[in-house]
């Protein structure tokens, strides 16, 4: 039983690894896209400055919804619900953030304000999360 908790728990912190990354990669895709097709760079500096500020936003973001996907998976392995597909559901988190971040930058009236965006990206770090759970089988 400690065996099987055990597991449990190493698949959520790799699950929570992985969103941060797919996260980070569709921040990053959509910071390079900004700086290429979006914003104004008179200057190396400025052009370098809108790329840094972008990622570092980017890392911020993903490094929270890799949080929420801890907290979230582990308390949904507390409850004996193991995560199954995370490479499926890490994906599904960069997917959802490439396609929420792309519609906000190309519709400017769709940028919420930060509280209302990161709150978004969180609910859906969750329940994606809860999406790829599946009740734990206990051997007698």
């Amino acid at each position: 039983m400690a065996a099987e908790a055990s597991e449990r728990a190493k698949i959520v912190v790799y699950y929570a690894a992985w969103t941060v990354v797919c996260a980070t990669a569709a921040g990053l895709a959509v910071a390079l896209l900004h700086m290429w097709r979006f914003s104004y760079h008179p200057t190396f500096l400025s052009l370098v400055e809108t790329v840094v500020g972008d990622a570092v936003v980017a890392l911020a973001v993903a490094a929270g919804q890799g949080a929420a996907a801890l907290a979230a998976g582990s308390l949904l392995a507390r409850w004996g619900r193991g995560l199954n597909r995370t490479v499926l559901l890490g994906l599904l988190v960069g997917a959802f953030d490439l396609f929420l971040y792309t519609v906000q930058m190309v519709v400017p009236a769709t940028e919420l304000g930060w509280v209302p965006d990161v709150g978004i990206l969180i609910l859906a770090t969750v329940l994606i999360t809860v999406y790829g759970t599946a009740s734990v089988k206990f051997a007698a």
